[in-house]
């Protein structure tokens, strides 16, 4: 376990969404550099933990503390936007506009001037899909990319403001087989060359694991998380 301090802590939260039960988890640190997939999250679940982290709202009972500060804290909406910033969403709700180029996609955080990009957006824009895999795919519309390429462009997205934790809702669930084992592995391997965080909610172990080693599966009925080891030999 990463010795620094925790960019994000649960403890004894949980969450009324009108769901079979209500969301909750015991425990949990998020420390810098560290990769996180979470197994049990559907994909309401999923939602509410990301909104739950990002202060979007708040828990009923117990305490989320993101950078060291209460999220029932966060005084007004600057102080949230300010928080909120440190965060990066990869999910399908952030909706790609698909007339526009790949190349204008990924200039959206940057600048609302996509039909005459600066140098110096373009130069972002081109490390950015250099380092996600989309530096062929520039020129071609949103509308005519593959699942796999699509997510890639909402990674950039995530990405652009150099967040300090990564959250991914379910970010396999359009990728065949052999795009979940390279998109996994270029996730982890994106956010660790960055010192970021990345928490990766998905149903599938195998997913799970080609990310990274601390895999955590929740216990629904306690909010426990516990550690997948051994679980290959169940599906043998």
């Amino acid at each position: 376990m990463p010795s620094r301090e925790p960019l994000v802590q649960l403890r004894n939260v949980s969450k009324d969404y009108r769901g079979l039960r209500p969301l909750r988890i015991e425990s949990l640190d998020v420390h810098p550099g560290q990769v996180i997939a979470l197994v049990g999250f559907d994909q309401m679940m999923a939602e509410v933990l990301v909104d739950l982290i990002t202060a979007a709202i708040v828990p009923e009972t117990g305490d989320v503390i993101v950078f060291g500060q209460r999220t029932r804290e966060i005084a007004d909406r600057e102080a949230w936007l300010s928080t909120l910033d440190r965060f990066g969403l990869l999910t399908e709700r952030a909706v790609l506009l698909d007339q526009l180029t790949v190349e204008q996609n990924l200039a959206l955080p940057f600048s609302i001037a996509l039909d005459d990009l600066s140098s110096e957006v373009r130069e972002r824009v081109a490390r950015l899909a250099s380092e996600i895999g989309l530096e062929p795919y520039l020129t071609q519309q949103a509308v005519a990319l593959s699942p796999a390429l699509r997510l890639r462009v909402r990674l950039g997205r995530a990405l652009a403001f150099d967040p300090r934790v990564l959250l991914a809702e379910h970010p396999n669930a359009s990728l065949t087989e052999s795009e979940q084992t390279i998109f996994a592995a270029d996730l982890s391997r994106i956010v660790r060359a960055r010192d970021a965080a990345c928490v990766v909610l998905t149903a599938d172990r195998v997913f799970a694991r080609a990310a990274t080693d601390d895999v955590l599966v929740l216990q629904p009925a306690t909010g426990a998380l516990k550690p997948s080891s051994g679980w290959r030999r169940w599906f043998a």
